[in-house]
């Protein structure tokens, strides 16, 4: 299936760097038919931009050439455990302390920055894992497209609509291969999911619950300097500037709006990626978005410690609710999830992310019929990945089936702050008759780093 192409008056905002700030960034565009070849062989050099907690689970030991299996162990990570030969030859993070402990895990002679544009600069790059905080996930994804990179970058895709539909268009623009790391529907027990459910073995689907434990308060913190080493500007990058407070930095940045965007936009980009994937949802949106929720009244954070979403979906006509804290499965024990409600039965997929995702036995044991409906099984998040870089196709969790999961986060925390009902319009990507609404599907970004 083939993903659409914008048009609109906004094209140039909508699409990637503007002409003027690519110059400035130092950037030559060269055609897709170029940058769209393979990987020359069978291992990849490998840049990454943000080697904090998440990040660093992705980095490849130089010292580990002749090795198939990467062993994590070293490398104080939980991460996926690669089975292709790859190096991370190129390192880069706001953060020297960050980048030093990066560089001594890989070994060997890493190239070490900490402008990432200079790390894109690099020829012999043939991918770039981006694990930068949230909102810098759209500029980052677009520069390395524009530099002949294929990417894999962390979820949630981005910050604002209009980021995630520039993203998806500079990823076709370019002929890049784009994974988000939504790594739930590379999990097993996800397949067995979506083949037990695709099969009819729980009727029509009409309702997906999904629950979240709520979002933290944070006791508050006074405002400091920037520890050395923190090139705090560049740690900001697009968004709003704000005083330095360590409350609000590594990790922590999840729990403001103009930041991370709180629990739905965190854990609800992997719970309702698998939703969207089970119901086929994948270059569709919803009608209608609702949501209510309690702000906090004595904490430093400014997501909604409760909040519950809901999202009317027709042809076919489903509902998809998030609620945090909500109702937890009473089939399986686990701090997130969606119980999957049909008309003859129900399923419950908890988790969604990495190697916590689960389902209950009678989908596990489920065999499809002969000419039953068949998914396809990933071999493993980034293993597809790879495989994308050499076949050319389109991975499981495509920049597009990402921007539309994204949309789902955005929305709600939109419908949250204007505390009113949002009529969607998911062909041209814009709420009916609210423009104050649609004034925050964008932002205006800070000094050069923009759309």
């Amino acid at each position: 299936m083939s993903t659409k192409t914008k048009t609109s008056t906004k094209t140039s905002r909508r699409t990637f760097l503007s002409t003027s700030a690519s110059a400035t960034l130092g950037f030559t565009i060269v055609p897709s038919s170029v940058m769209a070849s393979p990987a020359p062989s069978d291992r990849l050099n490998l840049g990454h931009i943000g080697i904090g907690g998440r990040g660093r689970r992705f980095l490849r030991p130089l010292a580990a050439l002749d090795q198939k299996v990467v062993p994590w162990e070293n490398l104080g990570g939980q991460g996926d455990r690669f089975l292709r030969p790859a190096l991370s030859t190129a390192l880069c993070d706001a953060d020297s302390s960050r980048l030093d402990m990066a560089a001594t895990a890989v070994g060997g002679r890493p190239r070490l920055y900490k402008d990432f544009r200079r790390l894109l600069e690099q020829k012999d790059l043939d991918a770039v894992v981006i694990a930068s905080p949230d909102h810098w996930h759209a500029l980052m994804m677009i520069m390395a497209c524009q530099a002949g990179k294929d990417v894999y970058v962390e979820k949630p895709a981005s910050k604002t609509v209009e980021e995630g539909r520039a993203m998806v268009t500079a990823a076709e623009r370019y002929g890049r291969v784009v994974q988000v790391g939504s790594q739930g529907r590379s999990q097993d027990p996800a397949y067995h999911a979506n083949k037990y459910i695709s099969n009819g073995q729980i009727g029509t689907v009409r309702k997906v619950l999904c629950w979240h434990y709520e979002n933290p308060v944070g006791d508050w913190t006074p405002d400091a300097e920037a520890p050395e080493g923190l090139n705090f500007d560049n740690w900001i990058g697009p968004a709003r500037r704000i005083s330095y407070n360590e409350k609000r930095t590594h990790g922590r940045f999840r729990w403001m709006l103009d930041f991370g965007g709180g629990q739905i936009r965190d854990r609800g980009a992997h719970v309702m990626s698998v939703a969207n994937w089970i119901m086929k949802a994948d270059y569709k949106g919803p009608v209608s978005v609702e949501a209510t929720g309690q702000p906090h009244h004595d904490g430093m954070y400014d997501s909604p410690q409760h909040m519950t979403v809901t999202y009317e979906f027709k042809d076919p006509d489903w509902t998809l609710v998030w609620a945090q804290p909500g109702v937890p499965s009473e089939e399986m024990e686990a701090r997130y999830g969606a119980v999957y409600w049909g008309d003859t039965g129900r399923l419950t997929v908890t988790y969604g992310d990495r190697h916590f995702t689960d389902t209950e036995q009678q989908a596990k044991d489920y065999k499809s019929p002969h000419g039953g409906v068949e998914v396809f099984r990933s071999p493993g998040h980034f293993e597809n990945f790879e495989d994308c870089i050499k076949s050319r196709d389109k991975p499981i969790m495509h920049i597009e089936s990402a921007h539309r999961v994204a949309t789902l986060c955005i929305l709600g925390n939109i419908s949250y702050r204007l505390r009113r009902k949002l009529d969607w319009d998911s062909v041209n990507e814009q709420v009916r008759n609210d423009q104050e609404a649609n004034r925050l599907l964008s932002r205006p970004g800070r000094g050069p780093w923009h759309l």
